[in-house]
């Protein structure tokens, strides 16, 4: 019996996000982060920390989306 062996073409499984939405994502997750922490830091309750860490976020990936190109 002799095998066949599938090229690189058959059947290769794409990647789930592309390297530009992973780095965008990943800045934007940091960004979040960062300013949850100052804002834990500065004396906020953790509700309002993570309220503005939600909301530094979605600026954030908004704002890498326009900077980081196609």
């Amino acid at each position: 019996m002799s095998r066949t062996t599938s090229g690189p073409d058959d059947h290769s499984p794409q990647p789930l996000l592309t390297l530009r939405t992973a780095l965008i994502l990943l800045l934007a997750v940091l960004a979040g982060l960062g300013a949850g922490a100052l804002g834990l830091w500065a004396g906020r309750h953790i509700a309002e920390a993570l309220l503005l860490g939600l909301g530094v976020a979605a600026g954030a990936a908004a704002f890498f989306n326009w900077l980081i190109g196609p």
